[in-house]
């Protein structure tokens, strides 16, 4: 059995965190993981929403903290 990379695990959260953002016209999609910091790009609705920064550091942010130690924190790229 390999071990999962960063990488692989952050994608694994977001697939559970995705149903919630496409719900509301949105979705996310992973940039890339640099040093515990992950960065995302806010898809559709997301991407335009004024609430966009709170959906990405109380939940997104939240939920991979939670879940996966080695992240320290999230952030949107354009």
């Amino acid at each position: 059995m390999t071990e999962m990379t960063l990488e692989n695990r952050v994608q694994e959260v977001l697939d559970k965190l995705r149903p919630f953002l496409q719900r509301d016209g949105g979705d996310c999609e992973l940039v890339g993981v640099d040093d515990g910091i992950v960065k995302l790009r806010l898809l559709g609705a997301c991407g335009s929403c004024p609430a966009s920064t709170m959906t990405l550091k109380a939940g997104i942010e939240r939920a991979l903290t939670e879940e996966i130690p080695e992240v320290s924190e999230v952030e949107q790229v354009f």
